[in-house]
C-alpha cells in the first residue's frame, strides 16, 4: 500500500504536468494566432475575423494560468519588505498573515468572478464566432479559485511548525 504523501505528490505532480501543458498550449497557439494575423494582413491585405478578440482572450487565459504556475511554485510577486527584517517566529506569523491576505483576496475575486461569468450566460453575450464570453471568461473564477487554495494550503503548512515554535 501506498504512503498516502506519496499519493498527494504524485497527483499534485501530474496536475501541475497537466496546468503546465494546457499553459503551454495556449501560449503556442497565440504566438501562432498572432503571427498569423502579421503575415496575413502585411502579405495579403487580409486577417482572420475572429483573429484579435481570441487573442485577447488567450492573453488573459495565458496571465491567469501563469499567475496559477506562479502560486503553486511560490514564484509569484510578494511585497515582502517586513519579512526580510524578521527572523525565526516573527517572521512564520508575518508569512501566515500574509497567506491568509493572498487567499482572502482570491476568494473575493474567484467569487466576484464567478457572478460576472453568470451575468455573461445571462446577457448570452458572444466572444468571437459564435463562443459565448461566458465560456472564455470561466477561467477567471477558476483560477483565482485555485490560487486562493493554494495560498491557504500554504498557511496551513506553516501553521503546524509554527505552533511548534519551529521558524
Amino acid at each position: 500500500m501506498s504512503h498516502p504523501r506519496s499519493v498527494l505528490e504524485r497527483l499534485g505532480g501530474t496536475l501541475a504536468a497537466i496546468e503546465d501543458g494546457i499553459l503551454i498550449s495556449v501560449l503556442t497557439a497565440m504566438i501562432g494566432l498572432a503571427g498569423t494575423q502579421i503575415l496575413l494582413r502585411n502579405l495579403w491585405d487580409t486577417s482572420i475575423g475572429w483573429g484579435d478578440p481570441l487573442l485577447r482572450v488567450t492573453v488573459m487565459w495565458v496571465g491567469l494560468l501563469g499567475a496559477m504556475a506562479a502560486s503553486r511554485d511560490d514564484n509569484h510577486i510578494t511585497i515582502d519588505l517586513v519579512s526580510r527584517f524578521l527572523e525565526g517566529r516573527a517572521e512564520s506569523v508575518t508569512r501566515i498573515i500574509t497567506g491568509l491576505f493572498s487567499s482572502i483576496v482570491c476568494m473575493v475575486l474567484a467569487w466576484h468572478g464567478m457572478r460576472f461569468v453568470l451575468f455573461e450566460r445571462e446577457d448570452q453575450a458572444i466572444a468571437f464566432a459564435s463562443v459565448p464570453a461566458w465560456m472564455c471568461e470561466l477561467i477567471i473564477p477558476v483560477a483565482f479559485g485555485i490560487m486562493a487554495l493554494r495560498f491557504l494550503t500554504g498557511v496551513l503548512a506553516q501553521l503546524v511548525p509554527a505552533a511548534r515554535g519551529e521558524p
